[in-house]
């Protein structure tokens, strides 16, 4: 279940398409062109065990970057096109790769690292190369397309966001099996999810990200066909799913909430008959959001909890849904448990910590603190999640431990606040986190992004904070609200609340 076999069966059949320009890679050119890559990276000294790095953003190239990987025995590192120069390098040493390779729309990237990279081995440039590249393009041209005489599964090694810090790359055993074995993700995809060589996968998020690369990675196990977002817009994600039927879709919270901010001539424009499944993760979907997701598109919305340490997975049906709204679902990886701060297991519908229990193993690459920070006394890992497990074992997440803020002695949970007022009519984003308070150790700050920032100010302010009170207990509603025009988040979503939460300190220093 890779390339080569597809490659075989299905020589011309799209393994890839670039949803904007239609760009088509067959899985007979995946199959060569990765095949080189492996053969080129063979030839320069690379074997099993060692490490890429690679700076690419979504495009027609990435697929054969990782499955030269995977079918070499090699542990592959994305790095977000997002990172500052300093920042790549630092994750390219970290990871310890002994070759790296980096697309035309990181040009400024590979001239500022030219020099301080120069000790890599294989360092390769998609486009006319800077100084201290080689030509990618040249390079593998160069190589005869004759697979290795060993094929081994290799293995992702991806690096957390970083939002407490420097990145850590998850870092699991490799395991040393034929290329071609079935992994976790072809599990979720095939057993879970009911895709197989027939699907057509909607990617919407940049692939540096775990999620989007190990579904749609997938997918191509499968045979099926992946389209790829080169960026995501709301009613480019609907034009996509008409243009190339779609029968699959991965998306994140953030995204349903720009879907129903469309105005309804834009959401009822497009034929959306074809899709039949629509992932979600990366974070517990606000209530009403999943209804009128499910009101809209069907009980086609499968949810899943997990991360990229992949120590566990749960995840929950529509139908499930509708019968234990909130839930992000029960483990079908791993087990889980619920654990208060004394260490005890939590009775159902007490919140504590949230652990897994005999999933896959994996380490923080070089941070044996971390990576032990991450474990209890049973050997169980935790993703610094809190929430609670109902009588029949549904999860429900009520916030990143981290996040949990303490005013006057009480736990408020910011993911409760967001949830209320991402669905006001003028709100397109927010994010809520605990500031110093002299008298109740922390007040609850929002930060709002508006559907336009003519309507900034107090009138809205105070709106605001009128239909949070509608809605919730007082203690957990804001003392105040600021403006942004654009929160910080990854492209998958993921909000970097401790990034806002320092420029808020930064400009404030006395509070």
């Amino acid at each position: 279940m890779y390339p080569r076999v597809h490659a075989q069966t299905a020589p011309d059949k799209p393994a890839v398409i670039m949803a904007a320009s239609g760009a088509t890679v067959s899985y007979a050119q995946l199959d060569e062109r990765s095949i080189r890559l492996s053969r080129l990276l063979y030839d320069r000294g690379l074997r099993p065990g060692d490490a890429i790095a690679y700076l690419i953003e979504n495009n027609e190239s990435y697929f054969e970057v990782v499955w030269a990987a995977q079918r070499s025995g090699l542990y592959y590192t994305p790095v977000s096109v997002r990172l500052t120069p300093g920042e790549v390098e630092y994750i390219v040493r970290d990871s310890g790769a002994k070759a790296v390779i980096v697309s035309e729309h990181r040009r400024d990237a590979a001239v500022a690292l030219s020099d301080a990279l120069a000790d890599i081995p294989v360092r390769l440039f998609i486009g006319d190369p800077p100084e201290g590249w080689e030509s990618y393009r040249q390079a593998v041209a160069a190589v005869p397309a004759e697979p290795l005489d060993v094929e081994l599964e290799g293995v992702d090694m991806i690096y957390s966001s970083g939002t407490t810090g420097r990145p850590k790359g998850v870092r699991r055993p490799l395991p040393l099996l034929p290329a071609g074995t079935p992994d976790n993700g072809v599990m979720l995809m095939r057993d879970l999810f009911g895709c197989d060589g027939s699907t057509v996968f909607l990617s919407t998020a940049p692939l540096y990200h775990g999620a989007p690369l190990i579904l749609s990675t997938a997918i191509q196990r499968l045979g099926g066909t992946v389209v790829v977002m080169e960026r995501f817009d709301a009613e480019e994600a609907l034009a996509a799913i008409e243009r190339y039927g779609v029968t699959a879709s991965q998306w994140v919270p953030t995204m349903f909430v720009r879907l129903l901010k469309l105005e309804p001539a834009a959401r009822s424009r497009y034929d959306l008959s074809s899709h039949t499944l629509a992932i979600h993760g990366a974070g517990p979907c606000p209530v009403d959001v999943k209804r009128q997701m499910i009101d809209w598109w069907g009980p086609i919305l499968f949810d899943y909890y997990s991360g990229t340490e992949g120590a566990g997975v749960c995840a929950i049906t529509s139908q499930e849904w509708l019968t234990h709204v909130g839930s992000v679902g029960r483990a079908i990886l791993g087990e889980v448990h619920v654990v208060d701060d004394d260490g005890q297991e939590c009775a159902a519908g007490e919140v504590g910590l949230v652990y897994f229990a005999a999933g896959p193993k994996f380490e923080y690459h070089n941070d044996p603190e971390k990576s032990a920070g991450a474990r209890n006394e049973q050997g169980w890992t935790t993703l610094g999640d809190i929430g609670y497990l109902d009588d029949e074992g549904y999860l429900y997440l009520t916030d990143r431990k981290a996040f949990t803020i303490v005013s006057g002695g009480v736990n408020i949970y910011p993911q409760e606040i967001e949830d209320v007022l991402v669905l006001h009519p003028s709100v397109i984003d927010v994010a809520v986190f605990g500031i110093p308070s002299p008298d109740l150790v922390e007040e609850t700050k929002a930060v709002v992004q508006p559907t336009d920032m003519a309507l900034a100010g107090p009138d809205l302010a105070r709106e605001l904070m009128d239909y949070c009170r509608q809605r919730l207990a007082s203690y957990k509603c804001p003392k105040s609200i600021d403006f942004c025009e654009e929160l910080p988040r990854a492209a998958t979503g993921k909000l970097y609340k401790q990034e806002l939460r320092r420029r808020y300190l930064a400009k404030n220093p006395g509070r």
